[in-house]
C-alpha cells in the first residue's frame, strides 16, 4: 500500500460511477490509500469496478444504522481527504458535509464532483457528460459539415472535465493544508472543468486563428492533412500534419509530389487535395499505411480498437495495458522515475476489507457483528 508518490494520504470515498471512482483511482495509483464505501447491496448502483476500484480497500457500511454512520465518521475523522459525488445537499442530509468535520478534522481536504456544481441555477438538474460538455461551447468543436456534433462517450466531461480536475484540486487543496492547516471544499464541477479545457481554442479563437466555419478550420474535418480517412479495408488512418515540415513528408510518403507544400493553408485548394488523399489512402489497407508511415514525421496514426491497442509495439513496449482476471487494464499515468505507482490488478469485491477496517476503527466483535450482518 505505500508505493507511489502519495504514499501515507489517506483517502475516504463514497461509492459512485463515473468520476469519482476515477480520480480515487488515480490517487491510488500514485500510492494513496484509498477506502471505499459501500453502501448495502440493496441500495448499490453500477459500481466502479475492477479496474476504477484497483489499489483500495473497501468497507460496506449502512449510513442509516447509527453505529453505521459513526464508523464512517470516524473513517473520514482518520482521512486527508474525502471525495463525494452525489448531488448538492446529499451528504449534509447525511450528517457527512463539510460542517460535521470543522473541527474533529479541520485540516479534511473535502473532495466533490458533480456535473453542474455545488451553485448555480442548475446544480440540482440531472445530466451527463454529453450535456456538460455542450454547455461549455466544446461540442460544437467536434463537428463535422453536416453531421451532428459527437464525442468519445465519457471521456471529455467525466473523467477529464470531473476526475481530472478533482483529483488536481484534491493535490493542490493537501499541498496548501500542509502550510496552513486548514482543509477546505473542492468543487470540481465537470462543465467548469471542460470549460477550462478549451483555453487552447479560446487563445486561437482570440487570436483570430480559429474560424467557427468548418470549411476554413482545419481542426473540423476539412482539410486534406487533419482527420481520419477511410483506408482499402475500411479501417480509418489518422493524419494530424499540421507544421510545414511534417506536411511536406506527408506529401511524399503519399507520393504526392506535384503538389505545392507551400501551399499548404490556402483553403480553396483543400476540397480537391482532400479528395486526392482520400483516394490515396483507399488505395491500401490500414496495416499497410502503419507500416510505411509510423515512426516517420509525417504524424500519421492508425485507428486502433481497444484491443488492438493494448497490442501496439509502442504501449507494450511502454506497458500501458495489463490484462487482470481477464479484464484489459490501462496503466496508471504519469511515470515517476523515482517512486512510481502501483502496477494495475484487480480491485477488491464491496465490501472486501469491512471487518479488517472495522476491527482498525476498534469497535468490537460484537459491533461488528451488528454492522455486518
Amino acid at each position: 500500500m505505500s508505493q507511489g508518490p502519495l504514499s501515507g494520504l489517506r483517502v475516504i470515498e463514497f461509492a459512485g460511477i463515473g468520476p469519482g471512482p476515477f480520480a480515487g483511482m488515480l490517487l491510488a495509483d500514485m500510492g494513496a490509500e484509498v477506502i471505499v464505501i459501500e453502501r448495502p447491496v440493496a441500495l448499490r448502483t453500477l459500481g466502479a469496478g475492477e479496474a476504477m476500484n484497483r489499489g483500495k480497500r473497501s468497507i460496506c457500511l449502512d449510513l442509516k444504522n447509527p453505529l453505521g454512520l459513526q464508523a464512517v465518521q470516524a473513517l473520514v475523522n482518520s482521512a486527508d481527504a474525502l471525495i463525494e459525488g452525489y448531488r448538492p445537499g446529499v451528504m449534509e442530509r447525511l450528517g457527512l458535509g463539510p460542517a460535521t468535520f470543522e473541527h474533529s478534522n479541520p485540516r479534511l481536504v473535502y473532495g466533490r464532483v458533480t456535473g453542474w456544481g455545488q451553485t448555480g441555477p442548475l446544480a440540482q438538474s440531472a445530466g451527463h457528460d454529453i450535456n456538460y460538455v455542450a454547455l461549455t461551447g466544446a461540442l460544437s468543436v467536434a463537428t463535422r459539415a453536416g453531421v451532428p456534433p459527437s464525442l468519445p462517450a465519457t471521456l471529455l466531461g467525466d473523467m477529464a472535465g470531473g476526475a481530472m480536475f478533482l483529483a488536481f484540486g484534491l493535490v493542490c487543496a493537501l499541498l496548501e493544508a500542509r502550510a496552513s492547516g486548514r482543509g477546505q471544499v473542492v468543487d470540481a464541477a465537470m462543465v467548469d472543468g471542460v470549460g477550462t479545457l478549451t483555453a487552447l481554442i479560446h487563445s486561437l479563437r482570440g487570436s483570430g486563428l480559429w474560424s467557427e466555419r468548418p470549411a476554413e478550420n482545419f481542426f473540423l474535418h476539412s482539410s486534406p492533412f487533419y482527420d481520419s480517412f477511410e483506408c482499402a479495408d475500411g479501417q480509418y488512418l489518422t493524419l494530424g500534419a499540421i507544421e510545414p515540415p511534417f506536411y511536406r513528408e506527408l506529401l511524399q510518403r503519399l507520393d504526392l509530389a506535384d503538389v505545392d507544400p507551400a501551399q499548404q493553408y490556402d483553403i480553396r485548394q483543400w476540397p480537391a487535395l482532400r479528395e486526392r488523399v482520400a483516394e490515396r489512402i483507399r488505395s491500401k489497407t490500414r496495416d499497410q499505411w502503419a507500416t510505411l508511415l509510423e515512426g516517420s514525421d509525417a504524424c500519421a496514426a492508425p485507428v486502433l480498437s481497444l484491443a488492438e491497442a493494448a497490442e501496439h509495439p509502442h504501449n507494450r513496449a511502454r506497458g500501458n495495458f495489463a490484462e487482470i482476471n481477464g479484464q484489459l487494464q490501462p496503466a496508471a499515468s504519469p511515470r515517476f522515475s523515482r517512486t512510481p505507482g502501483r502496477t494495475p490488478q484487480a480491485g477488491p469485491t464491496p465490501g472486501a476489507h469491512t471487518r479488517e477496517l472495522l476491527l482498525e476503527l476498534g469497535l468490537t466483535p460484537e459491533q461488528i457483528e451488528l454492522l455486518t450482518r
